[in-house]
């Protein structure tokens, strides 16, 4: 497989199944700095709806039950 038919990822991955925010959570969004996350109106999940991410974590430490990955790149760790 070619690196050019590879999907890209994007860095904040929000696990649906441990999501609450349909019960009014939004503490991933409320955190993010370059406002980056946000709650999708038909799943009523989080999710990333721009690819900018710096990396800065509190998304990911601060979300209640731990739905939210961020997937730092190899040379940032």
């Amino acid at each position: 497989m070619s690196i050019a038919t590879t999907l890209t990822q994007v860095p904040v991955v929000v696990d649906e199944g441990k999501c609450i925010a349909e019960k009014g959570c939004t503490v991933c969004v409320d955190v993010c700095p370059l406002d980056v996350l946000a709650i999708d109106m038909l799943t009523k999940k989080a999710f990333m709806k721009f690819d900018e991410c710096w990396y800065c974590l509190p998304c990911e430490t601060d979300c209640p039950t731990g739905a939210v990955h961020v997937s730092i790149p190899y040379l940032l760790r």
